[in-house]
């Protein structure tokens, strides 16, 4: 009897243990482990053979949980952050979960709801189509990552309402909240984006603004900021910059061609190292072919314009080209070679509001290393896996 005893109170213990493990099925770890070898020909004047984490797609590990509160609603979070698989430290110091971190409501009928740190509804819906997402990582962005559709631009303090697909349409819309107490909402931001899918084509339009307000000081939103570089740091000091982007593609068997657009404004305050609203037009092709079940390949090509202003007599210009081959050994795992090259022309601001000639800088993986002159090489052979 007491056997039988002890025997019913283990089974009971190990329902209720069994029971608490299937409440937590719900909660996914997942992340990526890619690191490469890197040869750029010019940052700063020399050539540099090093070791990069995130070129293929960012090194980050994340959690993402979903429980059903029944009907027709569930309770959502996520938590991504960024790490440097070469030296194991974070990708932003002093930020946990710097790439997203966000709780939330989704429902069928009604969308979802979400609050917290997020990417960019243009990032999602129309980055989705360009070229750093499809083909070439980080190093086929454009220069820079002028116009967010990398992941340069994140933002705090967000509240994203994002409907639910119907017909192959997707919608969002995003609120930051500058949490500043003058009524002017400074350091706010604003960006909303439509997508529409209808096999074997897609495309997708997206608008985002930001925020920082007549400071002089550089860029300080408490909700968003954008990626500094050599392309843009004459206009750091920018009152607001507004974000307009666009993108097609369309697929036929293992063939993928697409087209990319955008238009960047960096308006002046009576601060600014600038006077005049400064703008940034860049046009953008991609390609993809799927040569064999685990040999793809990738191509990407953007010019990027800046318009006469600020006394600049020759205005900048940056061409660039970023090819991809990559081996799949399995559906996590894969090798892969970028190869990079941008030419820069013209003139552009320095960080004092000075004329300065343009210098390259490839994509936004060399965004803290630039060129000292008119041309820069990447070369990336690198290794990356999915979990």
């Amino acid at each position: 009897m007491k056997n039988t005893c002890m025997r019913a109170v283990a089974l009971a213990a190990a329902s209720l243990i069994g029971a608490n493990v299937c409440a937590q099925s719900n909660v996914t770890i997942y992340g990526v482990a890619d690191t490469a070898m890197v040869y750029a020909s010019n940052q700063g004047g020399n050539s540099n053979t090093y070791m990069r984490s995130g070129n293929l797609s960012a090194s980050k590990i994340g959690f993402q949980g979903v429980e059903d509160l029944g009907g027709d609603l569930k309770a959502l979070f996520l938590l991504e952050s960024g790490f440097e698989l070469d030296s194991g430290a974070q990708s932003s110091a002093g930020s946990l979960f710097n790439r997203q971190a966000y709780v939330g409501l989704q429902s069928k009928a009604y969308g979802t709801l979400t609050a917290g740190r997020q990417y960019t509804p243009s990032y999602l819906l129309v980055g989705s189509l360009a070229s750093s997402n499809i083909v070439t990582g980080a190093t086929g962005a454009h220069p820079g990552d002028i116009d967010g559709l990398d992941t340069t631009v994140r933002i705090s303090n967000a509240l994203t309402y994002s409907m639910p697909a119907w017909r192959g349409l997707q919608a969002s819309a995003q609120y930051g909240f500058g949490e500043a107490a003058d009524g002017n909402a400074i350091g706010s931001s604003f960006g909303a984006a439509v997508k529409y899918s209808a096999s074997p084509a897609e495309f997708a339009l997206g608008y985002l603004k930001l925020r920082n307000g007549d400071t002089g000081t550089g860029w300080n939103g408490a909700s968003g900021s954008f990626g500094i570089s050599a392309i843009n740091q004459g206009y750091a000091s920018a009152e607001s910059a507004q974000f307009i982007t666009a993108a097609a593609r369309y697929t036929v068997g293992k063939l993928m061609v697409g087209a990319n657009a955008s238009n960047v404004q960096y308006e002046a305050g009576s601060r600014s190292a600038f006077r005049d609203t400064a703008i940034l037009n860049t046009v953008g092709l991609i390609s993809s072919y799927q040569l064999t079940p685990r040999w793809f390949l990738g191509a990407a090509y953007s010019d990027t314009r800046a318009t006469r202003a600020n006394d600049i007599g020759s205005r900048a210009s940056y061409k660039q080209l970023s090819l991809e081959q990559t081996y799949m050994f399995s559906k996590r795992t894969s090798f892969y070679i970028v190869e990079a090259r941008q030419l820069a022309r013209g003139q552009t601001l320095g960080k004092d509001g000075s004329i300065v000639n343009a210098v390259a800088s490839v994509g936004d993986s060399q965004n803290g290393t630039p060129s000292s002159n008119g041309g820069q090489t990447v070369v990336m052979a690198g290794l990356k896996h999915s979990f």
